[in-house]
């Protein structure tokens, strides 16, 4: 048979969780390939590309939307493990749990709205998207949305990583940026008692003609206002350093934000979906799995003048 799309698999792997143990994906993954039967040859279907398997793909989507709306959690890297909303919502043993039941949750609705901004409105039909968008168009929109969840979920998974993986993963998104050549060279935690709120330093460049403090803040929720930042200035001025970069997994306020425009020192702000993006454009956390190359004619070419 057909494997089924990502959202069939959302109600097994709940149920699965269900007993509140903490599994491996990969575990998740070859139980409910036993448990739904199926063969050994739909276990070994690899995708188009021939560089994933199938069901460890849908399976993998699954469990994204699931911890994105709420019922699952990541109690260590790799690891899942059900909420007290999944406990409840298993309880309830609904008919049909798929994105449509999601959008229930606010954090769900509002994850997709999100990853959809700019294309077309949810309740449109793809017959109409197409009519009314080129090929190239239609490409460009999946890309995006595509892209958007990928960081949505890189961003989840930083999140989830300790506050010293956190610190060292800055350092070598630095470091693959430009900053100070090799990682050995470039990167110098600091991160001691009496640091002042630098957790590292990096050279600007191979020379080290100047160098950039570093203030990595891994926050699950909340948001860094004008006080964070003001010490963290500071701290710069401690050191007597000119240059900063306040990286955190959160969100800055506005406030915070003017603050930077208008002092002495040159701090730069990076957001959890700006840390989210550099981590995707430089191939931190993440490895690229297809590309595609798109065509037109070249009418150049078909000319016998």
């Amino acid at each position: 048979m057909a494997i089924p799309n990502f959202q069939f698999f959302m109600s097994p792997l709940l149920k699965l969780l269900a007993d509140k143990k903490e599994y491996h994906l990969k575990e998740v993954v070859e139980i409910l390939s036993n448990q739904l039967n199926f063969s050994e040859e739909e276990k070994k279907q690899r995708t188009a590309k021939g560089n994933r398997f199938v069901l460890y793909d849908r399976i993998h989507w699954a469990r994204f939307y699931l911890i994105v709306a709420g019922l699952l959690e990541r109690p260590k890297r790799g690891y899942l493990r059900i909420t007290s909303e999944g406990l409840a919502v298993h309880s309830r043993n609904p008919d049909k749990i798929d994105t449509q039941y999601l959008m229930q949750y606010e954090e769900f609705k509002n994850f997709l709205l999100k990853s959809r901004t700019g294309s077309q409105e949810k309740d449109e039909k793809t017959s109409v998207v197409f009519k009314e968008n080129t090929p190239e168009e239609i490409f460009e929109t999946a890309y995006n949305e595509l892209r958007k969840t990928i960081t949505d979920e890189l961003l989840i998974t930083v999140k989830s990583c300790s506050s010293s993986f956190f610190e060292r993963m800055v350092i070598d998104l630095l470091v693959v940026m430009g900053y100070g050549g090799s990682r050995k060279d470039a990167g110098q935690a600091i991160g001691k008692s009496g640091d002042e709120g630098i957790d590292g330093v990096i050279k600007e460049d191979k020379l080290g003609l100047d160098v950039i403090y570093i203030q990595a803040k891994r926050w699950d929720k909340g948001t860094i206002g004008r006080p964070e930042i003001q010490k963290f200035a500071g701290a710069l001025q401690g050191q007597r350093a000119k240059k900063g970069i306040f990286i955190t997994t959160s969100n800055f306020t506005t406030e915070a934000r003017e603050y930077v425009k208008n002092i002495e020192s040159r701090i730069t702000l990076i957001d959890g979906n700006e840390l989210a993006e550099f981590m995707l454009d430089n191939n931190i956390g993440v490895s690229p799995v297809a590309t595609y190359t798109l065509h037109k004619i070249d009418n150049d070419y078909f000319s016998e003048i």
